[in-house]
């Protein structure tokens, strides 16, 4: 499925039931024949012909005979795989690995139920199915991205707040007999997974082998021992949630893993989960949910926003604003009841007046700043903005440490305010590239309640917009394109007027 034909797999025989169900239903219902029609043309019961159709049993060789007289079709077609123009979306679906890798239950969904609703209604289906096909081609979507954006939506449903990773994270903290006022920096958690585990710690050697440049860490079996490349250009706190999850992987035993993440191409859903999981512990053994809800607790009863405390907080936890702002927002929900957030990461080249959007997460609801292709992001922004700032610095040799910014953004035409914080700093080991990471808390009575300094008047708002192909704001001074998806809307709803008018003509 997608743009990936390496993930094309042989049928397993729950499929191939499946195919020959969808071709048998779609020959009968294009000789319009009943199941009764074709029960007394073969002398097979209805319930036994439902099955088949509904890809529950595969026929023996007499019955497919019988059943290919009564279809006036040739028996190697009938057993073909090759299923017909109508349903070739559902059999791409079927040959790709998304069915079988894609742990559907993690949704809700009982893959036999999936299948019986394939045989249902397969045309239907498959026309829905090959819209999503197109879809992805037109985005030039792979299967790896399918698999994020599923895991993603994951995320999501459970407000990425998961209880059985904190009590892992908890019993690996007692079993090493960490106290609770350790912050563990990656030195500590580099002896524990070299003691522990076998592990061997080196640097990439950049100068041997400078492909390798900008990755961040690479793991490598050697023998009995696993070799763990890191970049030489990472700080410390990036070092420590590698070991962080290096030791995630080895405590919970997670065995289908990533050696890499850049330019991951997974070969299925669960190395990306995998890799999620022991993510998510390393942030839980660094920055420990009841510590930093404690933390948080002091920082909300300030009067006034103070970015500079924020930013010693992160470092105190020996983190990065990524890693802190994705831990904020495991616990905001939990222990603060707030989860109506968005989490967003821009990378930009200093002195490139592009940004992309390569991470978002929103929590509860689908809030207005989400990815949208080939169009300019609102430049109002806090987000893009410090990083415009830091570009600044950059260029007159005044950069020094993480910026951190905020304001309350108002979006346009709409009742939906948001606290939004960012941070911004150079993306290392990668030269010239900055980032920013932003969290938005959406402002109601239970937030302004819990974090006092959002009633303090000097919080900077702005009215802001998703882009400027959407907005109609027309005399904004950072506008970078005219709203053209708005004005083809407005053109859309004048039309819709005038049919509604000649409607009412007599």
């Amino acid at each position: 499925m997608f743009y990936s034909s390496a993930h094309q797999v042989p049928l397993n025989q729950d499929n191939i039931r499946l195919v020959f169900g969808l071709k048998l239903k779609q020959l009968r219902l294009d000789k319009s024949l009943s199941l009764s029609d074709l029960s007394q043309r073969t002398g097979l019961s209805i319930s036994y012909i439902n099955e088949i159709e509904k890809g529950k049993k595969y026929p023996k060789s007499d019955k497919i005979i019988a059943l290919s007289r009564a279809l006036e079709v040739e028996y190697d077609s009938l057993v073909s795989i090759k299923l017909s123009k109508k349903l070739e979306p559902i059999s791409e679906l079927l040959q790709s690995n998304i069915l079988t890798e894609l742990p559907l239950d993690l949704f809700g969904i009982d893959p036999a139920d999936l299948l019986e609703m394939l045989s249902d209604a397969p045309t239907k289906l498959s026309a829905f199915i090959g819209t999503l096909i197109e879809i992805a081609r037109n985005y030039n979507m792979s299967v790896e991205q399918f698999y994020f954006s599923a895991l993603r939506t994951y995320q999501e449903m459970y407000d990425n707040y998961f209880e059985d990773l904190e009590q892992e994270a908890e019993q690996f903290l007692a079993h090493y007999q960490v106290p609770e006022e350790l912050i563990l920096n990656d030195k500590y958690l580099a002896d524990l997974l070299v003691k522990n585990y076998p592990y061997e710690i080196q640097f990439i050697d950049e100068k041997k082998y400078p492909e390798l440049i900008g990755i961040r860490s690479m793991l490598v079996p050697r023998g009995d021992k696993l070799r763990l490349l890191v970049s030489p250009q990472l700080d410390a706190n990036q070092r420590a949630f590698i070991y962080g999850r290096e030791l995630g992987y080895q405590y919970m035993k997670l065995k289908n893993r990533l050696n890499t993440t850049h330019l991951v191409e997974a070969e299925s859903f669960e190395q990306l989960l995998n890799n999620y999981k022991a993510s998510y512990f390393a942030s839980a053994i660094i920055i420990k949910g009841k510590v930093l809800a404690k933390k948080l607790s002091h920082f909300f009863e300030q009067p006034q926003f103070d970015g500079e405390a924020l930013v010693q907080l992160i470092e105190y936890f020996h983190s990065t604003p990524e890693s802190f702002c994705y831990r904020l927002s495991n616990i905001l929900p939990k222990y603060f009841g707030i989860s109506q957030l968005f989490f967003l990461r821009f990378n930009n080249f200093a002195g490139q007046n592009r940004f992309d959007l390569t991470k978002e997460m929103h929590i509860a609801r689908k809030h207005n700043p989400h990815t949208v292709r080939d169009e300019h992001y609102c430049r109002r922004w806090v987000a893009l903005t410090i990083l415009q700032e830091l570009a600044d610095l950059q260029s007159k040799s005044q950069y020094q440490h993480t910026l951190c910014r905020m304001q309350i953004s108002h979006y346009m035409d709409t009742q939906d305010e948001y606290f939004v914080v960012a941070f911004a700093k150079p993306m290392s080991p990668t030269p010239n590239l900055n980032v920013s990471v932003s969290m938005g808390i959406r402002l109601d009575n239970n937030v302004r309640a819990k974090i006092k300094f959002l009633n303090n008047a000097d919080i900077p708002k702005r009215e802001v917009n998703e882009t400027c192909e959407r907005c109609p704001s027309f005399d904004c001074k950072e506008r970078m394109a005219a709203p053209t998806v708005l004005q083809r809307k407005r053109k859309n709803e004048a039309i819709r007027k005038a049919m509604l008018q000649l409607s009412g003509e007599q």
